[in-house]
């Protein structure tokens, strides 16, 4: 009885590590390189992972908000991927360095000419924003992924505050408070701002394509695959035991 029940016991150890190393799988999600803040220009990786095994992402649109349109959206060319931005009219007229702007971009699309993001790899889309506003605190972009076998996964839940994440969260770009002296990134200048985009634009063109074992890639599910490893084990050596200590007791 004694060794039936530890082999029990490490069959239940296994199955619970199991099911509490699978948290909600990693999904798109934008990231500022540095910082984004508001009355600035930034740029922003748009991360996308691929959570088939048996298909690969050949497609991602983004939407962007409406609510506050950026005057500026200028995507970087990533290898192996055709971009399309999408411009709407504005409601209201923005005004740009002086400049009134009656469009804004409200979608940015890349395609895969190629075989776009295989199972356990990860791509980044960076894209130069601005000017970031002043009267939020963060920018949701909702995104749709496309794989090969066609389907769908659209990330467009708007996380709420005060509430567990939703199954499918869009992408949330937090806001930063502008500098001291009320500009952001130290100037006001828009050639200023564009140089210092088209710089971090160059230092995001060495990371868009990484395997699944780089040091971004390698959190959450590599924490979550580990320790579904420590519970099989786990489980698998409960089993062998409580059958070894049996056969001892009939053998003796």
């Amino acid at each position: 009885m004694k060794a039936s029940r530890i082999a029990a016991v490490g069959a239940v150890a296994g199955v619970a590590v199991l099911t509490l190393s699978a948290p909600a799988f990693a999904h798109v999600s934008v990231q500022p390189e540095g910082e984004a803040a508001k009355g600035g220009y930034a740029v922003v990786n748009f991360k996308v992972p691929n959570e088939r095994d048996n298909a690969s992402t050949t497609k991602l649109e983004v939407t962007f908000p409406t609510d506050h349109p950026l005057a500026s959206v200028m995507p970087q060319p990533v290898d192996g991927w055709d971009v399309k931005v999408t411009k709407s009219k504005l409601d209201k007229p923005l005004e740009m360095h002086g400049k009134k702007i009656d469009e804004a971009v409200t979608k940015v699309t890349w395609t895969a000419d190629g075989d776009g993001i295989e199972p356990g790899f990860f791509q980044k889309f960076p894209v130069s924003v601005g000017t970031l506003p002043e009267d939020a605190d963060e920018l949701v972009f909702k995104a749709l992924q496309t794989y090969s076998n066609k389907e769908v996964v659209r990330w467009i839940e708007v996380p709420k505050e005060d509430q567990e994440e939703p199954d499918f969260p869009a992408p949330v770009l937090a806001l930063a408070e502008a500098s001291a002296d009320g500009h952001a990134h130290g100037t006001s200048d828009g050639e200023a701002e564009d140089a210092k985009s088209d710089e971090n634009t160059e230092d995001a063109s060495a990371e868009t394509t990484a395997a699944a074992d780089s040091e971004d890639a390698g959190g959450t599910d590599t924490t979550a695959r580990v320790l579904g490893i420590v519970g099989i084990v786990v489980g698998a050596a409960g089993v062998a035991y409580g059958v070894l200590a049996g056969r001892r007791r009939a053998d003796a």
